[in-house]
Order: structure tokens, then sequence, then C-alpha cells
């Protein structure tokens, strides 16, 4: 847990960490997550360390302003961070508040006087079939000096996000065991578990790595390992990625996360039905799932004014 002693009063501290112990034991918040949330939190805290002059106890918090909390979005926004950052942040505070006001120590009505801020409407971005395929290969860059597990670990690792539609932080907790079943089981965001075919594509691209991987693979430890013997880290991947993207002239939106887009995307082109892609992407709401429709129709009309002779 985050530790709050230098920005908050012992009284207020106290109170901070226990909303973030409720949040991992009663709320079962993934740790990416409570990371975030104890991030926000933590920047709140400091800025009004700075704005009130001292640092705030429950007192304080209790006596807060509108003012006072849009001087902190207002300094967050010259700092860099976008609205959907802001919306987050707004999210971590009312529940702070939340947990103060349902434990009789605190309440304050001004949170709920500001609006989160608009959140422009993104729609994911997949790579078209035929370049998630080449970057599967994850073989552009190689060349002899690159050691053949390390080809075998990156073409595995890129697989299991497309052929499975994983997170990477997903594919980077799979253990050897794990891959000797027809299916996975991946537990996610807010500790959802799921079912998820493992394809044959993916079961030889991880079969081949298993076999080159010069370390030994505990059983209940990650599988995948960097060049030093260490679980594999999530930045290998995403610069892996960056490097290839160059290499086969792909749009900056092609991201690890973007082979877990390609993966629905694709699905839904080839008629997969909607529950079905929420299921296998865990996702606790249709309407999450809904948007990848809006990349469907997008594509059909990029292809009908690019093929009809009076679009």
């Amino acid at each position: 847990m985050t530790d709050f002693a230098t920005s908050l009063a012992p009284d207020a501290a106290a109170v901070a960490q226990a909303w973030l112990q409720s949040l991992k034991a009663e709320r079962r918040m993934s740790p990416k997550t409570l990371e975030a949330y104890a991030r926000d939190f933590g920047q709140f805290a400091q800025f009004m360390a700075e704005h009130l002059g001292g640092a705030p106890g429950t007192a304080e918090f209790s006596g807060l302003t509108v003012s006072d909390f849009r001087a902190f979005l207002a300094r967050r926004r010259t700092q860099g961070a976008e609205s959907r950052t802001l919306a987050r942040q707004l999210s971590s505070l009312r529940s702070f508040y939340r947990h103060a006001e349902k434990k009789g120590l605190f309440r304050n009505a001004a949170l709920s006087a500001i609006r989160s801020p608009k959140l422009p409407h993104a729609v994911p971005k997949p790579v078209p079939v035929e370049k998630a395929a080449r970057l599967m290969k994850a073989d552009v860059l190689a060349d002899a000096e690159t050691p053949r597990w390390v080809l075998a670990r990156d073409q595995a690792v890129l697989t299991l996000l497309y052929a499975c539609g994983l997170r990477i932080s997903e594919a980077l907790a799979l253990t050897a065991p794990q891959m000797g079943h027809a299916v996975l089981s991946i537990t996610g965001k807010g500790n959802k578990t799921r079912i998820v075919p493992l394809l044959p594509v993916a079961r030889q691209a991880v079969a081949l790595y298993l076999d080159l991987c010069p370390f030994a693979l505990p059983p209940k430890e990650p599988m995948f390992r960097g060049v030093k013997g260490g679980p594999l880290n999530a930045r290998n991947i995403q610069m892996l990625v960056a490097r290839l993207r160059g290499a086969l002239g792909l749009a900056e939106t092609a991201t690890p996360h973007a082979l877990r887009h390609s993966f629905a995307s694709h699905l839904l082109a080839n008629g997969a039905d909607l529950r079905v892609i929420q299921e296998l992407l865990g996702h606790a709401s249709l309407s999450t799932t809904q948007v990848y429709t809006e990349v469907n129709r997008a594509h059909l009309l990029q292809q009908y004014r690019k093929a009809h002779p009076r679009a």
C-alpha cells in the first residue's frame, strides 16, 4: 500500500490506507487498478498539502469546497493529464469519500457537484488481418545475433495476444502447466475469470518457445523470461511492437493491446456472436463489447466508399 505519511495528517492517512485495503479485500480490485487509485489519491493528497499549506486531516477533507477540487483538476490538466485520466481521478476521490461516509467518519457534498470531463468517443483501431499475421511472426527485426529462443518467445507472446485476445499482463502471467490444456483459464480485471480456447497455432508457438528456453521454469512462475532469466517485462513487448510497427509500416495505433482489439474485430467480421466475444474478452458489460460493432461498421463504410462508383 502507498505511504501517505508525508502528505496527510495521521488520521487522514489511516483512512486512506483502510480505504485501499477495502478496495483490495472487498471489491477485489486488480493490482493495476489499485495502483492507479493509490497514485491518483497520492497526487490529490500532495496537491492539497500544498494548496492548504499543511498536511490535511479528516477535518480538512470534510471542509473542502468545489473550488478546491476544481483547483486540483486544473493543476493536473496543466501537467498534461487528459480527460480520461481526470475522470479516473475523480472516480478515485469519490470512492475514497464513499468509504469515509460509509464508515461514519466524514462526508463532503462538494464533490458531487463536480462533473466528470467529457470523454472523447474512442473506437478501437484493430490491425488488418494480413498485418496481424505478419506481426505475430516477429521475425522482421531478427538477425544472426538474435537467439532462437528469444524470437520464439516473442512469437509466442504476440500469438497469444492475437489468437486468444489476451491482455499483455495476462499473457505474461501464464505458466507452463497451463499450456497443457485445450483452453486457458484467465483471471482478468476485477478478478473475473474467463475460459479462452487455446488455438493450435498458439499452442505450437508456445511449445517451440518452451523447447528452446534456456532457463528452468518453475511450474508456478511465469513462463516468459527476459534475457537474464527473470520474468519478462511488458515494456519489452511494447518496445518490440514499436520496432515491428516501423518495419512493417503500421500506424502508431498498432500496439500490443491493438492485437486484442484485432482478435475481437476479426471475430465479429467473420460472424461471431457479440455475446461470445464478450465472454472471450472478459467484459463485464455487453456495452463495452458493442464498440466493436462500430469498428465493423466503419470498415464497411470505408470499403463501400472505395469500391462503389457513385460513393
